[in-house]
């Protein structure tokens, strides 16, 4: 009986844990590995959690996911594979001003199945270079404009069948000799429906359809075999015009100001002002002009990873903040510069007072798993932002590469000398483009092939869905309100508990998450 008996200094209710104010209050720099969300009570299937969440004041997502504005992560496929998904891209700047909008451009033309910016040839180019498209790209039916680009007269359609029986000596034979006429084409109108080109496509057994303008110039190009992989995304990110959401990055110079016009006159919904440490008279008059020039134009201002860093950006006129400061897994500012924050606790303290304000926080950095994607969004970030997770896919840029058998794709941080050194817009998020001796603030290296955007993303959601449900949490804006009433509970983990809390005492084994 005496196991029973409670001592006289016993709490008599079910107190158990650390609420979000009492795991910080120590001072010590946490983590996301540092701490685990208590479990809750359940009475609710895992698929009704609605993961709602704000990116900005004014821009609500499906599914709060942001790819960074990196030249190994965020470009045009990567931004319309997250939009796609519920969540959003952000274009980085290590390019010119002109290639950024046009990358822009591309997003907000996109619609599902309709090829907006396809390969297009002229009819003096050769037979040799459609092979060598079949090699690199894996298909051969390439439409022919007078201008060999999109937007020029339709003359013809080249596909294998054309060149199947030529010999090599005969590879120099410019395509508009062995090429399908526009005459004997079944082309499309613009304006035209899936549903149906679909049965255009049947009813013809081709396998393209151009579309064409009342000009006769080409506008886009539906292909069969896209056409049977399309489906439904009813988490789509779209605008009042019912086009796919996209954000970019700028910095904070005189020039960025004309690279901003550009971004905004195609189409931009929100611009991130670039910089490891936001908290400065650049940003914040970066801010203020933004504001001044562009009114409707929302703006993510960072980083910050303290109270009075997000005091003066949220003063100038920011619509969210960017939290986090050395601790992507690519960053070594912490190391070099001995200036940051511990994710966990830049996360809990920005977010506790800038939602005072209406002021939406997205953690950056630090996430190497859906769990600490779901510690982020529980310490009160209303998105997470995400680099090393989403490189390696397919969609982010660059090519594939072998090494020791593994398939991989090139990674580099933003402030790695790679990368300054292939635009100054690189340097100048570090305040260095004018510095005679660069200093690295990030490293280059690989990550393994993920696949697809389209199939890891879907993971992401159901695993973040399954972990409010742990928490007893329907929603994230529940998530966030029980987190800070302090019904939400944590705990501290010492170094023998997160051992304990991975994979251990097994020979080998094969981790597959999806």
């Amino acid at each position: 009986m005496a196991d029973y008996i409670l001592s006289e200094n016993a709490a008599h209710g079910p107190d158990d844990g650390l609420s979000g104010a009492k795991l910080f209050e120590s001072g010590d720099g946490l983590t996301y590995n540092d701490f685990l969300i208590l479990p809750g009570f359940i009475n609710f299937t895992s698929d009704e959690v609605d993961l709602t969440s704000n990116l900005t004041k004014r821009i609500a997502l499906k599914a709060p996911f942001v790819s960074s504005p990196m030249d190994t992560v965020t470009e045009a496929n990567m931004a319309i594979a997250m939009a796609l998904n519920g969540g959003i891209g952000i274009i980085h700047h290590n390019s010119t001003a002109e290639v950024q909008a046009r990358e822009i451009h591309k997003v907000k033309r996109y619609e599902q199945g309709f090829i907006t910016d396809p390969i297009v040839l002229r009819p003096d180019n050769t037979v040799a270079q459609v092979y060598e498209i079949k090699s690199k790209h894996g298909f051969a039916g390439i439409p022919v404009t007078d201008t060999g680009r999109v937007g020029g007269k339709l003359v013809g359609l080249v596909t294998l069948r054309d060149i199947d029986f030529l010999q090599k000596d005969q590879f120099d034979t410019p395509i508009q000799q062995v090429m399908t006429p526009l005459s004997q084409l079944t082309t499309a109108p613009t304006g035209i429906t899936l549903k149906d080109a679909y049965e255009i496509l049947q009813k013809s057994k081709k396998g393209k359809l151009p579309i064409v303008n009342e000009k006769g110039e080409l506008v886009s190009l539906i292909a069969r075999t896209d056409l049977k992989k399309s489906r439904d995304y009813p988490l789509a990110s779209k605008d009042s015009k019912k086009q796919l959401l996209c954000g970019a990055a700028i910095g904070t110079r005189e020039s960025d100001k004309e690279r901003l016009q550009l971004l905004v006159q195609a189409g931009v919904d929100v611009i991130v002002l670039d910089s490891s440490q936001g908290n400065s008279t650049f940003q914040i008059d970066m801010i203020k002009f933004i504001k001044q020039t562009y009114p409707e134009l929302q703006v993510i201002a960072g980083n910050v990873v303290t109270v009075a860093q997000a005091k003066n950006l949220i003063d100038a006129g920011a619509d969210a903040l960017r939290v986090g400061m050395g601790s992507g897994s690519i960053c070594i500012t912490q190391e070099v510069m001995a200036v940051g924050r511990p994710q966990g606790s830049a996360v809990y303290r920005v977010s506790e007072y800038s939602r005072r304000f209406g002021v939406p926080v997205i953690a950056d950095g630090g996430v190497s798993s859906v769990g600490h994607v779901t510690k982020a969004l529980a310490l009160g970030a209303s998105a997470v932002m995400m680099g090393s997770m989403l490189a390696g896919t397919t969609e982010s840029p660059g090519e594939y590469f072998f090494s020791d058998g593994v398939r991989l794709k090139k990674y580099r941080g933003m402030g790695s000398l790679d990368a300054m050194e292939k635009h100054d817009s690189s340097a100048s998020r570090y305040f260095s483009e004018n510095d005679r001796v660069k200093v690295a603030q990030g490293v280059s290296g690989a990550i393994v092939d993920k696949g697809s955007i389209h199939r890891f993303l879907p993971y992401l959601y159901a695993a973040l869905q399954h972990g409010c449900q742990d928490a007893g949490a329907k929603s994230l804006a529940m998530l966030r309100s029980m987190m800070y009433s302090g019904e939400l509970k944590f705990e501290r983990r010492s170094t023998s508990a997160q051992v304990e809390g991975g994979v251990h005492s097994l020979h080998s084994y094969e981790k597959r998450l999806f």
